[in-house]
């Protein structure tokens, strides 16, 4: 009996803890939506470590390594004593939930095994305990709404997420309650064999997307708010949302615009995510409020969820819109985090240093089915994934003519993306649409130390830039660096003589996610910062936020709002002559207020359950390990646009 009591004594040594001891409740066990919020309670957790965790689990069966969160038992104040709760929203990945407690020790942590800001993942092999299942009860409708123009002026497509494939409708009419026209969902779905490379396809990424159904709203009068709810009798409608049609006969336009947002979650994961675009969506929801019954749209530009793979990143990031993107539509273009893997069908030689794995194997499957923009451009994938879309469109509101390109597939001349560029720009009905704003993910211009792209940007100034300027491309707007900058009307880096003639670029790349460092002047030059500032670059910002877009026939206002404190701090007015008014906070402030889009009774709240759960993301506290986030800018310090991570 000796290697009884041998394999006793290992076995104590090496597990010294009693899992039956620790007792681990949720409440309430069932919720009734999705992004309700649960509480995590556990006592009887001896001598308690400042790297116990509770990891975060959907479906419940996932393996110990396969959480989709985690947040440290100390976050919660009575840790110490052995006993104490977590509370935190959660979001609807159409299966039940668990939660896990596990003691991590210091000479376990694995340097080898880190999250995306090198930080390490906390180890599994002690679990001291695991909850019982949390679900989500039945009839809560449908989720993940979010509206888009289509080719027609009359139309308002709606998206939404449900659990099954069961037919699903929207109703609409003028009245709330008055539903006076029906259509029925289009319904896709996509599978992990879609998925082109990891994490994407593999069990610790891929979570059941669910089915994504697909109405539009037709034959709608002009400039008239209706009232819409999507779902069914059997398995139930969700609230009843409203938007204003848009109204081609008006002069005005009004958009917001933006890139590289990505999504917060309450919790820590195996990637960054992004806390200020609770901040971004915070302050377009109050800008949209005050708007009334005036038809507006929002443009993100690029780097939309930041999944990369993690799909349960893309249910965060729908939720998180959902407060706006019901109300107005939501308009997108691929960017490098939605699309790039190795096998990329388009990858000339010259770009190998541009396109590397930053779609972490989604390959632009998720992005081309939870959207759906006009026009009908796609680019086979060469795998069995669907063809990627939602490349490249235009179309006309108000004043402006918007027009989408891709940065991530070809865009050179004898490609059909080209020639949809040139044969869009060159047939732009001026009189109707004086001003023409592109949009696109990587810039044409910026000063940051962006040497990867390099090769991207001299192609786009080859062969782009000439088509902006013979077809007199108002604005040109930008993604991919993180932060905001202005130049001058420029051509081949030289801003125009006469302040008119050549396109204003902006990059807009500021909503909510953060490479980069606070740009600190060099040691032995302390007056001069990294990236020098050249004349063509009128203003540049560390501010996260976004760009408002004011325009009539005679005049387009560009204001750049900065998510600290919700106000102002750019400004560029665009005549209709092409005539560009010097920038800077102060010049021409009516042109927002006019149209009544802010104004002192603002609130500095913004109202509904969906964004009360926005406002209510707490920072992760991860113990003794500190993510590496970085201090927002202040106004008017030199702050870095790039690093050489994108």
């Amino acid at each position: 009996m000796n290697w009884v009591l041998v394999f006793l004594f290992v076995f104590f040594r090496l597990c010294p803890i009693s899992l039956s001891k620790v007792t681990i409740s949720v409440t309430p066990t069932t919720v009734a939506r999705s992004g309700d919020t649960v509480t995590v309670s556990w006592s009887n957790v001896d001598s308690p470590s400042e790297l116990d965790w509770l990891g975060i689990y959907s479906p419940p069966d996932s393996r110990n390594d396969h959480f989709i969160g985690y947040k440290f038992l100390s976050s919660s104040p009575t840790w110490k004593s052995g006993s104490g709760s977590i509370s935190l929203p959660i979001i609807n990945l159409r299966s039940n939930y668990s939660f896990r407690i596990f003691r991590w020790t210091r000479d376990e942590i694995n340097p080898k095994k880190h999250d995306h800001d090198h930080n390490p993942l906390p180890g599994t092999a002690h679990m001291l305990g695991e909850s019982e299942g949390v679900g989500f009860g039945s009839g809560y409708g449908s989720e993940q709404i979010h509206l888009a123009y289509t080719d027609s002026e009359d139309e308002m497509r709606v998206m939404f997420i449900v659990g099954d494939k069961e037919g699903r409708k929207v109703s609409w009419g003028q009245r709330d309650g008055a539903w006076s026209h029906v259509a029925v969902a289009r319904v896709v779905r996509y599978e992990r064999e879609d998925m082109c490379d990891s994490p994407a396809n593999t069990s610790i990424g891929w979570r059941d997307p669910g089915w994504i159904h697909d109405a539009v709203m037709t034959n709608l009068k002009k400039g008239v708010r209706y009232f819409y709810k999507v779902g069914s009798d059997s398995k139930g409608w969700s609230k009843t949302q409203s938007f204003v049609s848009r109204d081609g006969d008006s002069d005005n336009t009004i958009a917001f615009l933006f890139g590289d947002m990505g999504t917060a979650a309450p919790y820590a994961t195996f990637i960054r995510t992004q806390e200020e675009s609770i901040s971004t969506m915070k302050w377009i929801l109050r800008d949209i409020e005050a708007l009334g019954d005036k038809p507006a749209f929002v443009s993100h530009i690029g780097d939309i969820s930041y999944a990369r793979g993690y799909s349960w990143l893309w249910d965060h990031f729908f939720a998180q819109i959902e407060p706006v993107a019901s109300k107005v539509a939501y308009h997108v273009c691929i960017g490098n985090h939605e699309y790039d893997w190795p096998l990329q069908p388009w990858k000339p030689d010259w770009s190998y240093g541009v396109y590397g794995t930053d779609g972490g194997g989604e390959c632009g499957v998720p992005y081309s089915l939870k959207f759906n923009m006009p026009g009908n451009s796609s680019e086979s994938t060469g795998t069995r994934a669907p063809a990627t879309r939602n490349l490249y469109y235009s179309f006309d509101v108000g004043a402006v003519h918007f027009v989408y390109i891709s940065t991530e597939t070809n865009f050179l001349p004898g490609s059909s993306q080209y020639y949809f560029i040139k044969h869009d720009l060159e047939s732009v009905n001026r009189s109707k649409t004086p001003f023409v704003v592109v949009q696109g993910h990587r810039p044409m211009y910026t000063t940051s130390n962006e040497n990867r792209d390099a090769p991207i940007r001299k192609r786009m100034l080859e062969h782009l830039e000439p088509l902006f300027v013979k077809n007199n491309v108002t604005v040109a707007l930008w993604g991919h660096v993180h932060r905001y900058e202005r130049f001058c009307p420029v051509n081949n880096f030289n801003c125009g003589s006469t302040w008119k003639g050549f396109p204003v670029h902006v990059v807009i790349g500021m909503a909510g996610q953060d490479w980069q460092p606070i740009w600190e002047p060099r040691p032995d030059h302390s007056d001069v910062p990294i990236f020098p500032q050249p004349e063509r670059s009128m203003y540049r910002g560390g501010e996260f936020g976004y760009t408002r877009l004011v325009a009539t026939k005679e005049k387009l206002t560009l204001s750049y709002v900065g998510n600290h404190d919700g106000e102002v701090h750019d400004m560029v007015e665009i005549l209709a002559s092409g005539h560009v008014l010097s920038g800077g906070v102060g010049v021409g402030d009516d042109a927002v207020t006019n149209i009544e889009m802010v104004g002192s009774t603002l609130s500095w709240y913004v109202k509904g359950a969906s964004v009360l759960l926005l406002g209510g993301f707490m920072g992760y506290v991860l113990g003794f390990i500190a993510h590496a986030r970085k201090r927002n800018a202040t106004k008017g310090s030199w702050t870095p646009i790039k690093n050489e991570e994108t």
